[in-house]
């Protein structure tokens, strides 16, 4: 009945039970683990993972190694943008989302958090990470993990503790169980997510209980500031070669230390496979992919959901749909056009890249200054509400609600018309942002 072919990579312990050879073979009592795995004929092809006894002790030990050792975090580059913000809301109520694009930094973020807490003299029992998409978890509600956690460290329900959900969206009815773990205990909650969508809370459970914190990929500053890059003023002019780089690679922590086009290539496919092909129920993986090729083709421009549907032989609402799971898993970034409400919702969007390096990988070192306009967009993308302005056939890439109107010119210059549509718009500040050097302007906004 019993057979250990199929483990968790997190978890060490193995077991040599033998080969089944019946449904009814039976473990030998002198070989029963603590926790094994059971063959499940009717519903699944493969072994259904379950935990007796101290299995789930063993994993909670594993993922949090600070219980029992000294926790120190070596080569660990520190987003002081984001670790400001926690600092500010770790002794808060309100349970903090981590959002943002696969890969980006979400994992070490918390990392660094917790060592913040050790420093900071928390009791190290009283912290507690776990990674909700592991396998070993599947059956187990937020609850479960909780209680079995303070049995084994004999936690008061009146003690303070840390906790710390890794990809809470693969929980079933996380928001409700937030909600209830949030009003029981005295519990600060820290959750990632890789979803945008997965952390709308359509019934309500935790508004007001709540921060959603997006994690975008590295700037070009933290870019120069992780490869330990520094440019001395009377050497100003390096950073054009720099910022050539930093379009080759992009922001990806990871792919900045190690830049591996099969890094982001299996990132793309990962995403696409989990967080949309399979999430979804969609079949054809390889239509997905493609869509995605004619996006990253497309970055920049103006994107008709009518002509996408065309090519691949889909419908429009088809492509709208699968449009918006790319928008949702954080891979494309939508820009809506400036004007009344109706002239907002029909007219066509321009499309964004993610990250310049996943743009590179599709697109090769061509057309620079769809970077350059790129990683304005990006820079500027929750810090402002931002829409493109077009009228009679000329276009300004970006037009802020408060009235700020900036154009990307890597480069080069306005053409006639843009001029005469930059000049005599109705904006309180004008910026052309036409090198590298200018760049700094955008901290200005």
């Amino acid at each position: 009945m019993f057979k250990f072919s199929f483990f968790n990579s997190r978890l060490s312990r193995k077991f040599n039970l033998g080969k089944p050879n019946s449904k009814n073979y039976t473990i030998p009592s002198s070989k029963k683990p603590e926790c094994y795995m059971m063959l499940s004929y009717k519903k699944l092809d493969y072994y259904t993972i379950v935990s007796y006894n101290n299995g789930m002790e063993d994993l909670l030990y594993q993922y949090n190694p600070w219980w029992e050792d000294d926790f120190d975090l070596k080569n660990i580059f520190v987003r002081s943008q984001y670790i400001n913000f926690l600092k500010a809301n770790i002794e808060n109520k309100h349970i903090i989302f981590f959002t943002g694009l696969r890969r980006v930094g979400k994992t070490t973020l918390i990392k660094i958090i917790i060592k913040e807490l050790l420093n900071q003299k928390v009791d190290k029992k009283n912290i507690l990470y776990v990674s909700v998409d592991d396998y070993l978890l599947h059956n187990k509600s937020l609850f479960d993990i909780l209680d079995e956690y303070k049995k084994i460290h004999k936690i008061r329900v009146e003690e303070k503790i840390y906790v710390f959900f890794d990809e809470i969206t693969y929980q079933r009815d996380y928001h409700q169980q937030l909600k209830n773990l949030y009003d029981k205990y005295n519990v600060k909650i820290f959750a990632t997510s890789s979803s945008s969508s997965l952390l709308r809370d359509k019934k309500a459970f935790l508004t007001g209980r709540s921060i959603i914190l997006e994690v975008k990929p590295l700037d070009f500053e933290e870019y120069k500031l992780f490869k330990k890059i520094n440019v001395k003023k009377r050497d100003d002019l390096l950073n054009e070669t720099y910022f050539n780089d930093f379009i080759k690679t992009g922001g990806l922590p990871e792919n900045v230390l190690s830049p591996n086009r099969e890094y982001l290539m299996n990132l793309i496919d990962d995403i696409i496979q989990k967080d949309i092909t399979a999430y979804h129920g969609l079949k054809n993986h390889q239509l997905v992919r493609d869509y995605y090729t004619l996006l990253m083709e497309r970055s920049g421009k103006q994107l008709s959901i009518n002509k996408i549907g065309n090519i691949l032989k889909i419908s429009p609402d088809t492509a709208k749909r699968y449009l918006n799971y790319f928008e949702e898993t954080f891979l494309i970034h939508l820009l809506p056009r400036w004007g009344k409400t109706n002239e907002r919702l029909l007219s066509a969007k321009k499309i964004y890249a993610c990250d310049l390096g996943i743009k590179h990988l599709f697109m090769g070192h061509r057309d620079l200054g769809s970077y350059f306009e790129n990683y304005i967009y990006l820079k500027l993308r929750n810090k402002k509400e931002l829409y493109y302005l077009y009228e009679d056939g000329a276009e300004i890439d970006f037009f802020t609600s408060d009235k700020i109107l900036i154009e990307s010119k890597y480069n080069s210059e306005l053409n006639e018309k843009q001029k005469e549509l930059f000049d005599n718009s109705n904006a309180e500040k004008k910026l052309v942002i036409d090198s590298v050097k200018k760049l700094h302007l955008l901290d200005e906004i």
